[in-house]
């Protein structure tokens, strides 16, 4: 089974010159949305704040000592960020792509040819940016191989935007069913709780964004939308049985994966292979649609 191209889930932030900005934010339309920024220091204030697919800076606004300083700052506090410099209208000069260099940036796109921004499309959508959703599926799918499409559709919504998915009556908005319906057919299969799988989302997503130095624990809290540092703290040790300081120094993505896998999904693959958890089964009594899309219980209690 394959999976539809997807927008990016996290905006492109951007040190573009003015001219520059309208073009690339019609080369991004239905892949991502742009966050413009006037100074790099603009965009490492951005990183901080908020979860980021990539960056984009003009080569023409990189020509100074002071911004190579700023602009390897940030590429080492935040290495799991793609930067993409840009070689636009305003020509560029040799000092200004040194800086770049020295900076680490290491990609360069010429978006003054038409190709160009095919080129910068390819790089966010694909070849840049592995995102965590994509990955997570990927790995889902390598183990469990074939399966329903009703199982599909569950990881798809735990993974697919999952920083804005943390109840189960959230997930249950998004796939059209009661929430008890939904926990109690995980029950009777034999599943762990759809609630566990959730949380795992969450932590793979929270693995990702720690792999940057420049991302702080409450940073990162504040991303994915927990209450509070303490609550991301507590979520932590419910799950895990450690620390948030402990999760950071022990999981990276990669591993908090494999743990996903060896406790969610390995020991379960021959139910996820037949199981139907969103299925209509014959005399069942379904909630009727709205115009939004949604089960009328979501839009009575929304």
């Amino acid at each position: 089974m394959t999976l539809a191209p997807r927008a990016l889930t996290a905006p492109v932030v951007t040190v573009l010159e003015p001219e520059e900005r309208l073009r690339v934010d019609a080369a991004g339309a239905g892949l991502y949305r742009t966050i413009h920024r006037e100074s790099v220091a603009g965009v490492h204030d951005e990183l901080r704040r908020r979860r980021v697919s990539a960056v984009l800076v003009s080569v023409a606004r990189c020509g100074r000592d002071t911004q190579e300083r700023q602009m390897a700052t940030l590429v080492r506090e935040f290495p799991s960020v793609p930067t993409v410099a840009l070689l636009g209208a305003v020509p560029p000069t040799a000092e200004s792509l040194l800086h770049l260099g020295n900076a680490g940036v290491t990609r360069i796109v010429d978006v003054r040819i038409p190709a160009g921004w095919n080129r910068l499309r390819q790089l966010l959508g694909g070849e840049l940016l592995a995102e965590v959703d994509q990955q997570c599926l990927d790995a889902v799918r390598a183990e469990i191989g074939e399966m329903t499409p009703e199982g599909w559709r569950f990881f798809e919504a735990i993974f697919v935007r999952a920083e804005r998915v943390s109840t189960i009556r959230t997930l249950a908005i998004r796939l059209g069913i009661l929430p008890s319906t939904l926990m109690s057919r995980f029950h009777r299969a034999g599943l762990p709780a759809p609630k566990q799988y959730l949380c795992y989302a969450r932590l793979l997503r929270a693995t990702r964004l720690l792999e940057n130095p420049g991302h702080s624990l409450a940073g990162v809290s504040h991303a994915l939308r927990y209450s509070s540092p303490q609550s991301f703290g507590r979520h932590v040790r419910m799950l895990l049985g450690m620390s948030a300081g402990e999760f950071r120094a022990r999981y990276d993505f990669a591993a908090m994966r494999e743990r996903f896998l060896v406790d969610l999904v390995r020991p379960y693959r021959h139910i996820w292979r037949d199981l139907r958890p969103l299925a209509v089964r014959p005399g069942m009594v379904v909630p009727p649609s709205v115009a939004d899309g949604r089960p009328a219980w979501a839009r009575r209690t929304a």
